[in-house]
C-alpha cells in the first residue's frame, strides 16, 4: 500500500516537511503497516499475543516532530486499523475496544504534546529574531570605509547559542578624525551584554563631543562605574586617525599590532593603565601613518587560543594572513587559520578590527577660467 501525505500535513506556504517530520512520518507508518501485517500473518497461528496494542506508539512517534494535524491523521489511521481488524474477526471485541480506546487517548494526549511543541519552537524563533536585532543594535557592523580608512570588523563567537557576549567594537567617523573603540567585558552571559551595550552607547555619544581621547575615556569610565560592582571592569583601547596621524590610548587591553611592510609592531602604551571602571589615567602613544599601513584591533579571546597548550601565533602570522586583498578578506583569513589552530573549540569571544590606512588624500585642483590669469585688461 501506497501512503500519501495530505496537503493539510505539509507546512505552510507548500513547504517540504523538515528531516525531523519525514522521519516521525515515516517511522509511523512503518510500524502501523509492520502492525498489520503481523495481525495478518498471525491469524492462523492462535496467537494470544495482542500486537495492535503497538499501535498506539505511531501518534507519539510524529508528535516528536510533525505538526498536530499531522498525529492526528496517523492516530486516525491508527484507529481505523484497529476496527477494521476487529470487525474482521482478526481480534476479540473485547480487545478490539481497549485497543481503540488507547489510540484514541494516545492520539489526544500527542496531539496536546505537538500543539505545545508547536507554540515553544514559535516562541523561540521570535526570541532569535528579537536577538537578532538586539545584536544588531548592540554590534552594528563597520565598514567598508569609515572616512578616509577602509574598515572591517567581525565577532567570531565561542559558542553556538549567542552571536554576541561581552566583547564589543565600534568605527566612527567624528570631527576629530576616525575614531575606533574594542573592548572586552569581565565575565559572560547578559550581564556582560548590558555592560558591553553601555559602553558603547556612551561611546557612540562622546566620541562625537570630546576632543581629547582621555576625556573619552573619563567619561566611558564614569559609565561603566555606574553600572558594575567592585570586581566588574571592561578593557578597553581606543584608536583615533587624523591626518595620518594614528593616536592610541589603552586600559588594559592587549596592544593594537601595526602592520607595516612585512612587519609586525605591538604599539604598546608608554605606561600602563588599569581597565575601565577603575579610573585609568592614560598616556597616549602616537604614530605617522605610512600608506598601506594596517592596524589589527582585537580582544584577548584571540591571544588566549591554544590548541595543545600552545597558543595561536598572532604576530606570527599576522602579516601573512592579514597583510593582502581587502581588510575583509584579511579577517575572514585570519579567522580560519585560528578555528583550525583550536579544531574547531573556542574558550572565549573574539572582537576583530582591521584598519587600512590608504595615504593622504591627493590635493583638490581648482579650474581657473582663462580670463582670470594674469588679471584683466583694459
Amino acid at each position: 500500500m501506497l501512503f500519501r501525505v495530505p496537503m493539510q500535513l505539509m507546512p505552510s506556504g507548500g513547504r517540504p516537511l523538515s528531516p525531523g517530520s519525514r522521519a516521525g512520518l515515516g517511522a509511523a507508518l512503518v510500524l502501523l503497516a509492520l502492525v498489520a501485517a503481523v495481525e495478518l500473518a498471525d491469524r492462523h497461528q492462535e496467537s494470544k499475543i495482542n500486537f495492535v496494542a503497538l499501535a498506539v506508539l505511531a501518534p507519539s512517534l510524529v508528535a516528536a516532530f510533525g505538526s498536530w494535524p499531522m498525529v492526528l491523521v496517523i492516530g486516525t489511521l491508527a484507529t481505523g486499523l484497529a476496527a477494521s481488524l476487529a470487525s474482521g474477526g482478526y481480534l476479540p471485541s473485547e480487545a478490539a475496544a481497549v485497543d481503540v480506546v488507547g489510540i484514541v487517548l494516545a492520539t489526544a494526549i500527542a496531539v496536546l504534546f505537538a500543539v505545545l511543541r508547536q507554540r515553544q519552537a514559535e516562541q523561540i524563533v521570535e526570541l532569535s529574531k528579537l536577538a537578532s536585532v538586539a545584536q544588531q543594535a548592540v554590534l552594528r557592523p563597520v565598514g567598508p570605509r569609515v572616512g578616509s580608512l577602509a574598515v572591517a570588523g567581525h565577532y567570531i563567537s565561542a559558542t553556538a547559542k549567542a552571536d554576541i557576549g561581552g566583547d564589543l567594537y565600534e568605527a566612527i567617523d567624528t570631527p576629530y578624525g576616525v575614531r575606533v573603540l574594542i573592548g572586552d567585558v569581565r565575565g559572560k552571559g547578559l550581564d556582560a551584554v548590558r555592560l558591553a551595550s553601555i559602553v558603547l552607547g556612551s561611546y557612540r555619544h562622546v566620541a562625537y563631543e570630546r576632543a581629547d581621547l582621555r576625556a573619552i575615556v573619563t567619561d566611558l569610565d564614569r559609565a561603566v562605574a555606574r553600572n558594575v560592582g567592585d570586581e566588574d571592569f571592561v578593557t578597553a583601547a581606543l584608536v583615533e586617525e587624523r591626518g595620518g596621524t594614528l593616536t592610541i590610548v589603552n586600559c588594559g587591553h592587549p596592544p593594537p599590532l601595526l602592520l607595516r611592510r612585512g612587519q609586525v609592531i605591538p604599539l604598546e602604551p608608554p605606561a600602563p593603565a588599569p581597565p575601565l571602571g577603575f579610573m585609568p589615567v592614560v598616556r597616549p602613544r602616537v604614530e605617522r601613518l605610512e600608506p598601506g599601513d594596517r592596524l589589527l584591533l582585537f580582544t584577548d579571546g584571540l591571544g588566549e587560543a591554544r590548541r595543545d597548550g600552545e597558543f595561536f601565533p598572532t604576530a606570527d602570522r599576522a602579516w601573512r594572513l592579514l597583510g593582502h586583498g581587502t581588510v575583509g578578506d584579511g579577517l575572514a583569513s585570519l579567522e580560519t587559520a585560528l578555528v583550525e589552530w583550536v579544531r574547531g573549540r573556542l574558550d572565549d569571544d573574539i572582537a576583530l578590527v582591521l584598519l587600512e590606512y590608504p595615504g593622504p588624500r591627493p590635493a583638490t585642483t581648482v579650474a581657473v577660467p582663462s580670463w582670470e590669469v594674469g588679471g584683466s585688461e583694459g
